[in-house]
């Protein structure tokens, strides 16, 4: 028996990249953004939207370019000229790349900040390896003359 592939079947199952495949042809994407499809393919040749192509050269738009549309609507009716729709456009971007990075590097550094120690009974722990802690130092010290030893005498402290 052939094993069933999840593409889509039933109701449990939303792709991961459902809110980007691109599914809709310009004339639904338009309705769905309140525009004119001309509109939409200005917006493309300008690169303020770049949809998907098919193998035919039919734009095919996500649902998140919907609301990349929908953003640019709002920001055209609050006077910003289309120059500016595209800097402010791609300053958002850049900061959404940016908090990812910012998000990655941060469980990167929980995990190196792991510190593991061994308890008296010998088992390895976990302690934690945030907030500030004194160094742990070792110095070395000569023995008083006149006692039997080594002569060196070993001292931590903190």
């Amino acid at each position: 028996m052939r094993a069933r592939r999840r593409t889509g079947q039933g109701v449990d199952f939303l792709a991961q990249d459902a809110h980007d495949r691109p599914v809709y042809v310009i004339s639904v994407a338009a309705e769905l953004a309140g525009m004119h499809p001309q509109t939409l393919r200005q917006y493309d040749r300008l690169g303020l939207v770049v949809p998907a192509r098919t193998a035919g050269r039919g734009r095919r738009y996500s649902h998140r370019d919907v609301e990349r549309l929908r953003r640019i609507q709002d920001l055209s009716h609050e006077g910003i000229n289309l120059e500016g729709i595209h800097r402010i456009l791609s300053l958002e971007r850049r900061l959404e790349e940016l908090e990812g990075e910012n998000r990655a590097l941060r469980a990167r550094q929980a995990a190196v900040a792991r510190v593991f120690a061994a308890a008296a009974d010998g088992e390895v722990q976990v302690v934690s390896g945030r907030g500030p802690r004194p160094a742990r130092r070792e110095r070395a010290e000569t023995a008083p003359q006149g006692r039997p030893g080594t002569g060196l005498i070993l001292r931590r402290g903190w």
